[in-house]
């Protein structure tokens, strides 16, 4: 009994350790099993069952009478009934089929599960947020009451010209839309709602959250001047007033604000952050490559100096009170206000308080919304139910059918920096507008062309791309460029083959002159992060401009060489476009800054006027009279290229907004493209927030 219990045991032991079989199989054993324990052998030929490495299938097990004898056979006499061996040995026993190990799932197959899995969920999302974005941007229809006050609110960002970022518009935190207005579509609106009769006035009610440039807001102006011409009324109203929306504002035949609110009248300021407090401290080499007379040239200062140097102050100065009288002026004629009262407001701090401001004429009364409301009701007869949105009357105004085959001046737009190759962000990539200008050359139904320019410059190989199009476009028909808030070192660079030049009294031009930096950060490796440079050469000079090493006396007068042929080129390529001889342009050049008003008196530009004047004068170049179109051309681009760059560019400034150091990498971005670009530059230094 002993040795049948450890007979037993074994078996168990040895069924636990096999891999379990399909339940036909097992099946098979059982029966096998049971025929086993209902049928009694032999004693003789009952044998010990010895462990195997591997169990044989059910349906191979040997009849009894084959078994082989073993040396432990039990002997006969000890043979149990076959009632009880069954129900002690055999009965809880599963004989179990060895299954074979199954192959793992191959590489490839997961691999492209997955690309496939990732491939349906990126087609959803895309329809989900197409879908979502879609909802956002569509627009309803505009319908415009029979009695209606246009209302200019700054619910839309104003901008220079139309974006080249599809998403430019999209808020990703708020999942809102901001909508787009241009310069162009918002002074077209305003002079076609002049002679609608539907039209009874403007409201100046600037609550909306959108941007705008002081030079806008400038166009803006006289825009709404030449609107009052018709007859028709203009009032302002606001909570709060600084010094740029009241200067608008201030326009109206009556001007309004809260009981409350408060009123900003300080003049304007200008500063210039310097780094080379920190550029020292890091053992940053900084080489310098600037041509002795472009004195004004102030991009580099920075990186040198700690504090302006007295040219750098002469033309800041200059800037900023331009500035402030264009403003002074504005509000003197349209307030009867003297300028010197203005001045000693500003000054003293005389006007903060509502109650202040109507003192000191600088309003007319104190309304709360809903005096304002029924100011409009009294008036004319209708409230706030009639009004409509700058943006939305500019979307009911588009080119007159009746002139569709009429000859076109085409608007063309270069706005941001000007870089090299071609991209999809709002910059001048020379490649992107110099097919458009190529475009227009060869359209023979473009019969002028209005180079619209906001830009402070940048490469300038690019602009001198950009250069060689516009001079070959204005040798077929009339060019005439349009300013806006910059059109400065690279951005007058393009300008040059004009054969007119419009820019707004406080457009930021000229600053005709060029520069190169290359830093060095060999020694802030080392000193700092324990990081050494070694390397060989095979000439005396393989090393400039890696950055490692500061330049020597070759490498310096081989790079200055560069940097004098881009400005002395610079220079000649002014004096022919502005019928000036090159020794009058290095007068007015040396990298100086000059506001719009400065620049017509010394030359640079013809007249001071906006985008409509540039129009007026291309047409009348171009023998046109009144039957012609206006068209913008655009370059063609790949919208998904352009979206997907838009999503990269919109997350990085969200989470710059989040972390509200938007500012603080706005200023980084200027440095980094400084310090890393390589090229002679041709740019602007001024980045100016008015406030």
């Amino acid at each position: 009994m002993e040795e049948k219990k450890n007979l037993e045991q074994q078996l168990q032991e040895q069924a636990a350790e096999q891999v379990e079989v399909q339940p036909a199989e097992e099946i098979q054993a059982a029966e096998v099993v049971e025929q086993t324990a209902t049928e009694p052998q032999p004693a003789e030929e009952q044998v010990e069952a010895q462990p195997t490495e591997e169990a044989q299938p059910a349906e191979e097990v040997k009849p009894a009478e084959e078994a082989q004898p073993t040396e432990e056979a039990q002997p006969a006499e000890e043979a149990q009934p076959a009632e009880e061996k069954a129900e002690e040995v055999v009965a809880p026993v599963k004989v179990k089929k060895a299954k074979k190990k199954k192959k793992g799932i191959g590489f490839w197959k997961v691999f492209l599960a997955t690309l496939l899995a990732l491939v349906v969920y990126g087609v959803i999302k895309l329809i989900f947020w197409g879908g979502v974005i879609a909802a956002l941007f569509a627009e309803p229809a505009v319908v415009v009451p029979e009695k209606a006050i246009l209302k200019i609110d700054f619910a839309e960002n104003l901008t220079d010209a139309p974006s080249r970022d599809p998403m430019a518009s999209f808020n990703f935190a708020t999942m809102s839309i901001t909508p787009e207005l241009t310069i162009f579509e918002a002074i077209r609106a305003i002079d076609v709602a002049a002679t609608d009769d539907r039209i009874q006035g403007i409201y100046l009610n600037l609550t909306g959250m959108g941007t705008y440039s002081v030079t806008s807001l400038e166009e803006l102006r006289e825009s709404i001047t030449r609107f009052k011409a018709s007859g028709k009324f203009v009032v302002a109203y606001n909570e709060n007033y600084d010094q740029w929306s009241y200067y608008l504002c201030s326009v109206a035949d009556e001007v309004y604000m809260h009981p409350e609110g408060t009123f900003a009248w300080t003049g304007v300021a200008a500063n210039t952050m310097f780094y080379t407090g920190l550029i020292e401290k890091l053992d940053i080499g900084i080489d310098i490559l600037r041509p002795t007379e472009c004195k004004y040239k102030s991009a580099v200062e920075p990186f040198f100096r700690k504090e302006l140097s007295p040219e750098n102050r002469e033309q800041m100065q200059s800037m900023v009170d331009n500035i402030w009288n264009v403003v002074t002026t504005g509000v003197s004629t349209a307030r009867q206000i003297p300028v010197e009262q203005l001045n000693k407001y500003a000054d003293e701090l005389s006007v903060v308080l509502p109650e202040e401001a109507v003192e000191h004429k600088m309003v007319d009364g104190v309304k709360y919304a809903d005096q304002m409301e029924q100011y409009f009701i009294d008036k004319i007869g209708v409230g706030d139910e009639a009004m409509i949105s700058l943006g939305s009357y500019a979307m009911t105004v588009g080119p007159d059918p009746e002139k569709a085959d009429a000859p076109k001046v085409a608007i063309i737009y270069a706005n941001g920096n000007v870089v090299d190759g071609d991209g999809y962000d709002n910059a001048i990539y020379s490649y992107s507008l110099s097919r458009v200008l190529k475009q227009a050359r060869e359209d023979e139904t473009v019969s002028a062309v209005v180079l619209r320019i906001n830009s402070p410059g940048g490469s300038a190989l690019a602009a001198d791309l950009i250069w060689r199009e516009a001079s070959l476009l204005q040798q077929t028909k009339p060019v005439v460029v349009s300013m806006g808030e910059y059109a400065a070192s690279g951005g007058y660079y393009i300008a040059a083959p004009a054969d007119a030049i419009f820019a707004n009294r406080m457009t930021l031009t000229g600053s005709i002159g060029v520069f190169g930096i290359i830093p060095c950060f060999g020694d802030a490796l080392e000193e700092n992060l324990g990081i050494s440079i070694d390397g060989v050469k095979t000439n005396a000079n393989s090393e400039m401009g890696q950055g490692f090493k500061t330049l020597n006396e070759t490498e310096r007068a081989a790079l200055m060489r560069s940097v004098d042929r881009v400005y002395d080129r610079f220079t000649s390529l002014v004096a022919e476009g502005r019928n000036l001889t090159q020794e009058q342009v290095f007068e007015i050049a040396e990298g100086r800054v000059w506001l719009g008003t400065q620049a017509s008196e010394i030359g640079l530009v013809d007249s001071c006027g906006g985008l409509l004047s540039a129009i007026a004068y291309a047409k009348d170049m171009a023998g046109m009279g009144e039957n012609y179109q206006v068209v913008e051309l655009y370059d063609i681009q790949d919208e998904f290229a352009a979206l997907m760059n838009s999503l990269s560019v919109e997350a990085k400034q969200e989470l710059y907004e989040a972390m509200h150091i938007d500012g603080a990498m706005q200023e980084l971005e200027g440095i980094k493209s400084i310090l890393t670009n390589q090229g002679v530059y041709t740019y602007c230094p001024y980045n100016i927030e008015f406030k």
